[in-house]
């Protein structure tokens, strides 16, 4: 065992030796959740609003505030539009969920999704140098029922102060909904991440993945474990990029997907899996097992394993098959039980194992590029962009079996992804103003360089201290008990 460094960056040496693979993933999970609890405790969450202008003298609160913000005020009332330029609205998200659906804990209370919330706008910040702020509401009517009316209603009441919106961890149907209504019926791009951007970050995934195994899209057969926003979303993205559905089996909890299912059909709030239920699985294949055989990409976003996946499903999949177990916070088969059943390339959620294909690389990047044009809507081609930047990134600098995307160290990415993302807003036709490639990347670097000096000069000048290091030993030796 190795003393815990700082950073974390010696996580697997600071455990005993003698743990086996499982016990050491389970460790690194209690330690994870335990240093989580302690280290929120301690900052008391992760952002804090920060001025951006000077107050150089007395009357300049007048000009920031009143009589002089008056004119601001007319401004903007004979041209909305200028709010882009005269407020943070261009450069700012709102990050909203019911919290019915928190990673994988389920519906944890409105105020239960604060910490994921936070968490998306810290990341928002610090990797695509964008303003964010957490919104949790309670989507509840007078039945006690969630919603999804509710929750429309307060983006749409919300919007003049954002210029786009982050959905985030609301539960199957209302999620479908809610998306699709405001992403048609809201002047500002309305992005559901638990869904696009978590179907973004896993085609790049696949795209590279496909690569190294040297297989074709079109050819490949796809069983989807879990029938989920965030699944049925992967599955439209992958088909619109040139997957066959006729070769793509999705799965929920009653069952396969397929023109059969009576009861999808007529349930009008599930339309989203329906319209897969036309178009894939046409053999009408009945059990997960016969769907494994011989298949080349497992995409599993379902219940926290591990266990939830079957090492024999794995072992009957086809030659250097690719297996993507993404579950939070646990995955459905730990990478090294799929890798000891022949799986020639696993990715999870988790950046503690090789290959994370997390929403990380993705949302900061895409909202980004969505602002810097005034989107008034993200594109399912715009999504699709993003995943081949995100994609043609990795391979530039180099990728292998336990290397497919890029990281949220790789700092040069989200500019580039952010001005890829831009450029098809334009090509789309839902971008207010137009920029060259090079003036949205060199806009993007520079808010995302001054996102990162600001942390690092707060952190450096104490303003933000350094996390105890007793709270990290005492996390460590709680995982380390528990383990024994």
């Amino acid at each position: 065992m190795k003393e815990l460094s700082l950073n974390l960056e010696n996580l697997e040496e600071a455990f005993p030796s003698t743990f086996t693979p499982e016990q050491l993933a389970k460790a690194k999970t209690i330690f994870l959740k335990k240093l989580a609890e302690d280290a929120h405790r301690f900052y008391q969450g992760k952002i804090q609003t920060v001025p951006k202008a000077p107050v150089p003298g007395f009357n300049w609160f007048n000009v920031w505030y009143t009589p002089g913000v008056s004119k601001v005020s007319t401004d903007i009332r004979d041209n909305n539009d200028v709010s882009f330029d005269m407020t943070n609205r261009g450069n700012l998200v709102a990050v909203v969920s019911d919290s019915t659906r928190v990673l994988g804990d389920g519906d944890c209370t409105p105020a239960g999704g604060l910490g994921v919330m936070e968490g998306k706008a810290f990341l928002m910040k610090y990797l695509g140098g964008v303003d964010a702020v957490a919104l949790c509401v309670d989507s509840k009517g007078k039945d006690g029922k969630n919603d999804p009316e509710k929750i429309i209603e307060f983006v749409k009441m919300v919007q003049p102060s954002f210029g786009a919106v982050n959905l985030e961890d609301i539960s199957q149907p209302n999620c479908y909904r809610v998306l699709d209504v405001l992403r048609e019926e809201c002047d500002i791009p309305v992005w559901h991440d638990d869904a696009q951007g978590t179907a973004c970050v896993t085609l790049a995934g696949v795209i590279n993945a496909l690569k190294l195994a040297g297989k074709k899209i079109q050819d490949v057969r796809f069983v989807l474990n879990g029938a989920g926003a965030s699944n049925t979303t992967i599955a439209r993205l992958l088909i619109t990029d040139g997957a066959d559905p006729a070769k793509m089996v999705l799965f929920d909890t009653k069952g396969s997907l397929h023109i059969n299912r009576e009861d999808i059909k007529c349930d009008p709030r599930f339309y989203r899996k329906w319209e897969l239920c036309l178009s894939t699985n046409p053999g009408k294949i009945a059990t997960i097992e016969e769907a494994m055989k011989n298949a080349d990409v497992l995409i599993s976003l379902s219940t926290p394993g591990p266990d939830v996946i079957k090492r024999p499903w794995i072992r009957s999949m086809a030659e250097k098959s690719i297996v993507f177990c993404c579950a939070n916070p646990v995955p459905e088969i730990y990478p090294y039980a799929a890798k000891e059943e022949g799986a020639y390339i696993v990715a999870t959620g988790r950046g503690d194992f090789p290959n994370q294909v997390n929403n990380s690389i993705g949302f900061p990047g895409i909202l980004k590029g969505a602002l810097m044009v005034r989107a008034r809507k993200i594109t399912d081609t715009m999504a699709i962009a993003a995943a081949h930047s995100l994609a043609d990134y990795a391979e530039k600098r180099g990728i292998h079996v336990n290397d497919i995307v890029p990281n949220m160290e790789e700092a040069s990415v989200f500019p580039q992804e952010a001005a890829d993302v831009a450029m098809q807003a334009i090509k789309d036709g839902v971008a207010r103003i137009h920029l060259t490639w090079e003036e949205a990347f060199q806009k993007a670097t520079k808010d995302i360089e001054h996102a990162r000096g600001l942390t690092k000069l707060l952190t450096e000048k104490g303003f933000i201290p350094p996390p105890p290091a007793e709270m990290i030993k005492t996390a460590l030796d709680w995982a380390i008990k528990m383990v024994q």
